[in-house]
């Protein structure tokens, strides 16, 4: 689960330039598509389909959220019939309230901190399996809660961690007052969850990249913290109070750049098969939903 201190080296010098570049420019915004692809055949990745899109973020390479593009064959809104939009009444004012509704929502600007983990603390996304097998599992979004305090958690992503059994990470956390600290580049693999599946109609997705854990779902998931509120921290299910606004607000405009549909958005809990894990507690998607369906990019994947 180790990486090439060199190859860490050169990745991180890399991404500093690229910051670097798009600061002096001031151009935070810039309306050209650009997409950043890894080149190593063994990281996941590498597969055409699975572009990486740099977007709507102040860093962008750390802030690049796993975009897919729609292929032939995946499931796509398209697809579906148009929804009629509703008619308002002469007078009624309920279409221009949900526009301003929307304008606050879609405006919204988080601030962005880059933290990286100990390269210790995570690896790259494998196209085969310990097996051999090739792997080619969609996107799935990991949400999860610190437990402790956000700084806690990153600095326990900070530390090097020789053995495999304490290597740990988040691709992203968002703090209590919703700043959103970037801490695994998405093109890698965190260690959020350990003995772990997805499971759909179809069957449970996993991957195996290591003879001695179970399989997981980290090859394919991009792990999303929230801090855990102080009234439930160390595991206290007496209280937690739950998270906040902008907490909330901030999950909501990481996800709208993704094109992770609304079903491959799940919790450590579900994912997790020890029975061990139960965040994010408190977690209320009903919530969420209702500020990720705001934003235009998300109506092909809200289904």
């Amino acid at each position: 689960m180790r990486r090439s201190w060199l190859v860490w080296a050169a990745s991180t010098v890399a991404f500093v330039l690229t910051v670097l570049i798009v600061v002096s420019t001031g151009s935070l915004s810039d309306t050209s598509s650009v997409s950043s692809q890894s080149h190593n055949p063994s990281m996941f990745s590498a597969r055409a389909e699975n572009t990486i899109t740099e977007e709507g973020s102040k860093y962008e390479i750390a802030a690049n959220k796993l975009v897919r593009q729609p292929t032939t064959g995946s499931r796509s809104r398209s697809n579906h019939a148009q929804k009629t939009p509703t008619q308002t009444a002469p007078g009624d004012n309920s279409s221009s309230q949900a526009s301003l509704s929307t304008s606050a929502a879609t405006s919204y600007q988080p601030k962005e901190v880059l933290q990286l983990a100990d390269p210790s603390n995570y690896g790259e996304r494998f196209t085969v399996d310990v097996n051999g097998t090739p792997v080619s599992n969609d996107f799935i979004v990991v949400l999860h809660e610190t437990v402790g305090s956000a700084s806690s958690a990153l600095n326990l992503f900070a530390r090097h961690h020789p053995r495999d059994e304490d290597q740990v990470s988040y691709h992203s956390l968002i703090s209590l007052d919703g700043t959103i600290y970037y801490v695994v580049p998405p093109e890698q693999r965190a260690f959020g969850a350990g003995n772990s599946s997805f499971r759909t109609t179809a069957g449970e997705e996993t991957v195996t990249t290591n003879p001695g854990f179970p399989s997981s779902v980290n090859n394919f998931a991009y792990h999303i913290s929230l801090e855990t509120p102080p009234d439930g921290q160390n595991n206290s299910y007496s209280k937690h109070s739950g998270y906040t606004e902008a907490q909330y607000q901030s999950l909501a405009w990481l996800l709208a750049r993704t094109t992770v549909p609304d079903y491959r958005i799940t919790t450590h809990k579900a994912v997790d098969r020890s029975g061990s894990r139960s965040d994010p507690r408190s977690y209320d998607p009903t919530r969420l939903y209702a500020l990720l369906h705001q934003y235009p990019s998300r109506t092909a994947y809200s289904y």
